[in-house]
Order: structure tokens, then C-alpha cells, then sequence
């Protein structure tokens, strides 16, 4: 942790106790008093703050104003990631509350990366529309929401994208029985899309350069796209492949009753975001997704991680925080030493995540294998 770090971090801790002592004094005040107890219940916190929830979250924002979103985690021990609800394969809200998903496990690689801990993680679940917003006012502090990187969002949603942490593209879905074999067989239907997406512009792109004419609806979700498809309003439902293939896993007549066509008809390169200027912080979190990645191009996983902290490569041990000739590297990037270990061991590698969660889609690794399996997946080196 940085100086400044303990600094704010002692300065949470004094302001939350201070607030825990005036709440103990007005309560003996309360008791001693000779008025009855209701009425000292009503009068003696009128013009006093809510809560201490109210004063952790006022001097969070002003440790985010002063020193960064870094600091400001560190200082509140938790992750806020902005994350969706209900998208199989990617992030799905389970019955007994907790968060399952791709993305889910990348926001809690970023927990383990600067924090330690892969369950120090507020999940915060948003609408597509509200997404950069959330961002922007600081509700979130990363964006980990199958989000398609843009030059357009890059430079007008006050965003910083990292790493991409799954390559995709967009594509089309269809009834199994609508004879609809490929895209260019689609003239005079009707695709229905999410709006607030790069789907929209992409299917008229893609309609015009095969010279057909179609109409596209959109939607303010999936599951009013859904009602929709089911009504039969919609010839065809178009996305990034891989939330096709959640979608149709969880469809109400069952995943045979829809056919996704090879078409693919886009770049959707997604991955996760930060506030502009947010330079510690946007590192902090490209590291953190570039350890799952360097991990298993190594071999290391959650089950064999403590078989390689006695490895004879130097670069293995430096990159799990071990010393090397007397030193362990720290990198300047604002994590612990142990940052990899941390997430490989709590999360597990980029390959465990995919086989996990995406691989039961029926999506292969692709462009989302290793560089040296023919995919675009590559960490920097970690020296």
C-alpha cells in the first residue's frame, strides 16, 4: 500500500470511529436525560447525519476526489464493479444472491489483484443504458459488462478501456424451422436488437452491404427482445455471438428451437473500463486481467499455484512474487507483490474462467485462445 493510501485509510478510520464515539455520546446524553425516552428518540438526531454508512461513503468520495479510484479502494475494502444480472455464460444474479459469470470472476480477480481477497466485491448490477453513466458519476468503480470497445465510446464516454478480456462478434439468431440459412437470405425481415448497443448500427451496415433491405426494432433489454421473438415481431435477434449463446442456453422452448447462423459480421472486442484519467487505477485492473492471461501461458492454475512457488524459473517466481536472488519485484503498479498469486489462487487462470462459465455455451476459444494457439490473447511481460 502507498503512503497516500495509509494516509486516506487512517483517515476513513478516524472519521468512522469519531462518528461511532458521538453516537455513543448521544445515546448516554439520551439515557441520562430526564425526558421521556420517545421523545428523546425523536429530537436528539434531528440535524445529525443518517448514519455511519452516510459518513464512509462521504469521505470514500472524497479519498476517489483526492487520490483515485486506488486509493479510494483501498481505503473502502471493496470493489464496486458494474456488472448485469441475467446473461448466462457471463454474468448471471443466482436465486441465493450471488453472482455467477465470466465477467463476474474477472471483477473478482480485479478484488483479489488489489485487495487480497476475490470476495471483496459489490456487485452492481446495471441496465445497458445506464452503464456509462454509472462510470462516469462514480457509482461504479470498474465496468465489467460484456461492453464493446469503440473509438466512438473511448473518446466520448469519458471511458479508459483495458484489455480486452474476450474477443467476439456479432451475429444473428433465428427460429430453427424459419429457413433462414445466412444472413443474406434475411431481405425484408425484421431483427430486433438491444438499444443503446453497437448492434443497431451494425445490422444496417451489414443489410446494405449485401444490398437487402430490412427494419430494425430495438429494445430497452433482452427480455422485452425475447418477448418480442417469442410474439413473432421478430425474423431474427442479433448480438455479439457469445450473449446469443447465453440466450438461446436459457430460451423458454429450448436452445434447439433457435439456430444461430455462421455469420459474423462485426469486430466486438470486449472489455473492461475505467474512468478517464484514472491512470493507477486503469493499471491496477490491466494487470489484474494480464495475470489471468500470463498464468496460464505458463501452466499455472488455482490447483497446481503452490506446486510453482518452489519452480526453478526465475520468471515463473518473480511473476508469483517470490524472491529472486534476494528481491521480489514490485512493478510500481500500485498491487501487492503477491497480486498474481493472489488471483490465480482465488479465481483460478484465463482458461479455468472460460472453461467454466463459456466453454458450456458450446463457444470454442477462437480468437480467445493464447497467441501461440492462434488466438490474440497476450500479456506484457512481467519484469
Amino acid at each position: 500500500m502507498t503512503s497516500m493510501s495509509k494516509l486516506l485509510a487512517l483517515l476513513l478510520a478516524i472519521v468512522l470511529a469519531a462518528g461511532a464515539c458521538t453516537s455513543s455520546t448521544t445515546d448516554n446524553a439520551n439515557t441520562d436525560s430526564a425526558a421521556p425516552a420517545d421523545d428523546a428518540g425523536e429530537t436528539s438526531d434531528e440535524g445529525e447525519p443518517s448514519d455511519d454508512a452516510d459518513t464512509e461513503e462521504e469521505v470514500v468520495q472524497l479519498v476517489q476526489d483526492e487520490g483515485g479510484t486506488l486509493d479510494a479502494v483501498l481505503a473502502a475494502g471493496v470493489v464496486r464493479c458494474g456488472t448485469r444480472d441475467a446473461l448466462p455464460g457471463f454474468a448471471v444474479l443466482q436465486n441465493d444472491g450471488t453472482h455467477e459469470g465470466f465477467d463476474n470472476d474477472f471483477c473478482r480477480a480485479i478484488a483479489a489483484a488489489v485487495l487480497g481477497d476475490a470476495d471483496a466485491v459489490e456487485f452492481i448490477d446495471l441496465e445497458t443504458a445506464d452503464r456509462f453513466t454509472a462510470l462516469q458519476s462514480g457509482e461504479i468503480d470498474v465496468l465489467v459488462r460484456n461492453t464493446t470497445w469503440t473509438a466512438s465510446r473511448d473518446g466520448g464516454e469519458g471511458a479508459t478501456f483495458l484489455q480486452p478480456n474476450f474477443y467476439d462478434g456479432q451475429g444473428m439468431m433465428v427460429a430453427a424451422d424459419s429457413g433462414i440459412a445466412s444472413v443474406s437470405d434475411m431481405d425484408g425481415t425484421v431483427v430486433c436488437v438491444a438499444s443503446g448497443t453497437t448492434t443497431e448500427g451494425n445490422v444496417a451496415n451489414e443489410f446494405a452491404r449485401l444490398g437487402i433491405d430490412g427494419e430494425v426494432l430495438s429494445f430497452e433489454s433482452t427480455d422485452l427482445i425475447q418477448e418480442a421473438f417469442i410474439a413473432g415481431r421478430c425474423d431474427g435477434w442479433s448480438s455479439d455471438v457469445s450473449q446469443l449463446s447465453g440466450l438461446r442456453s436459457a430460451f423458454p422452448d429450448g436452445p434447439d428451437s433457435l439456430t444461430i447462423l455462421p455469420d459474423v459480421f462485426s469486430k466486438e472486442p470486449l472489455a473492461p473500463a475505467v474512468r478517464d484519467g484514472d491512470t493507477a487505477w486503469a493499471q491496477a485492473v490491466n494487470w489484474a486481467v494480464f495475470a489471468t492471461i500470463q498464468a496460464e501461458e505458463f501452466g499455472i492454475t488455482s490447483a497446481n499455484v503452490d506446486d510453482f512457488l518452489t519452480s526453478e524459473n526465475p520468471s515463473i517466481l518473480t511473476f508469483l512474487g517470490v524472491e529472486v536472488d534476494g528481491a521480489t519485484l514490485d512493478p510500481g503498479l500500485g498491487l501487492p507483490v503477491d497480486a498474481n498469486y493472489q488471483v490465480i489462487s482465488q479465481v483460478g487462470n484465463y482458461g479455468e474462467i472460460f472453461d467454466t462459465h463459456i466453454a458450456p455455451l458450446g463457444l470454442a476459444r477462437g480468437e480467445n485462445a493464447l497467441w501461440f494457439d492462434g488466438g490474440l490473447l497476450y500479456a506484457p511481460p512481467y519484469r
